[in-house]
């Protein structure tokens, strides 16, 4: 199939586009490169991509024309979209980049053949404690949690008033190789590597309970999706481990890991941040055969490896 993904150059969706393309289909990717972290990161994943034989396209939902990107388009899996609870982002950021470049995607899509639309939301969209199924009320905390179910409801909308075959996957605290930079773990590792690198440690955070998943693992449940998409059609699946951590557990499995401890500054808690995430994921494994697998030891192993690799004394990110 002819697939489009979203935030191609990303964390996830650069995962994501290897496996697709892997599988044998066609694989285009779009991403604006914004500034909210380092483009130098970004434009090592698209070379990564650009070895499987996946180009990426420099557009931005929110303003450009969308029409030559679209056609021909069978699958689209959005995942580009402004991550993050950050105090330091504003509010219309979030409008933008999730709320308004969905619509416009969608809007681009009318006269397309479309056969499965996946959109990719959060936890951030049950507010502080994220450990419920589907179908349960939601209480977002967030400019991020708000504005991602704003994109979810409107894809969903979509498919409930036009018949878009689209569903949404909500997505559980991912980390491993090309994880965001202003994320815990890139921060931990380099925190090691660097001697004169402290990070900043929120107020509270290590006892904050999460379902911490492998990339690995979240990309096969977005390939499930895939492969059982006339069962998906206006459904929503929580994807994520079922086995949870505190942040401090994680911390010291990398420190383990490593050889050596973490230092860190202990700054004032994060408005709008969640105390716990577990993911439900009932629903997924009934449904899409999802099983998540990865343990903890295993993937952060594996992202501190590329870290080193890919990352450490070649591209500044703390600095």
């Amino acid at each position: 199939m002819k697939i489009l993904v979203t935030g191609a150059a990303g964390f996830i969706g650069s995962h994501l586009s290897e496996a697709l393309k892997k599988q044998g289909h066609s694989v285009m990717g779009v991403d604006n490169f914004a500034p909210y972290y380092s483009e130098e990161l970004k434009r090592v994943n698209e070379e990564d991509l650009k070895e499987v034989g996946v180009e990426v396209e420099n557009l931005d939902l929110a303003e450009d024309d969308l029409s030559d990107l679209v056609t021909g388009i069978e699958v689209v899996y959005h995942l580009a979209a402004q991550p993050g609870i950050s105090a330091k982002t504003p509010f219309e950021d979030y409008l933008k980049n999730n709320i308004i470049a969905t619509n416009r995607l969608l809007n681009s899509l009318e006269n397309v053949s479309v056969k499965l639309f996946v959109n990719i939301a959060t936890s951030s969209c049950y507010g502080s404690d994220a450990s419920y199924p589907e179908d349960h009320e939601l209480k977002p905390t967030s400019y991020y949690g708000v504005t991602k179910l704003a994109a979810e409801q409107l894809v969903l909308a979509r498919q409930r008033e036009k018949g878009l075959p689209a569903c949404s996957t909500r997505l559980f605290s991912v980390y491993g190789e090309r994880e965001r930079p202003e994320k815990l773990h890139p921060k931990v590792i380099y925190s090691i590597l660097d001697s004169k690198y402290k990070f900043p440690l929120f107020e509270g955070s290590k006892g904050h309970l999460r379902s911490f998943t492998y990339v690995g693992d979240i990309v096969d449940g977005l390939v499930s999706v895939l492969e059982n998409r006339d069962k998906c059609i206006g459904e929503i699946f929580n994807l994520g481990l079922d086995v949870t951590s505190t942040t401090g557990e994680i911390i010291s499995i990398i420190e383990e890991l490593m050889g050596k401890k973490a230092k860190f500054d202990i700054v004032p808690k994060r408005a709008g941040d969640q105390e716990k995430t577990s993911a439900n994921i009932q629903k997924a494994r009934r449904i899409l055969g999802y099983n998540p697998t990865t343990k903890p030891e295993e993937g952060l192993k594996k992202e501190i490896d590329w870290f080193k690799e890919k990352v450490w004394q070649k591209i500044n990110l703390y600095q």
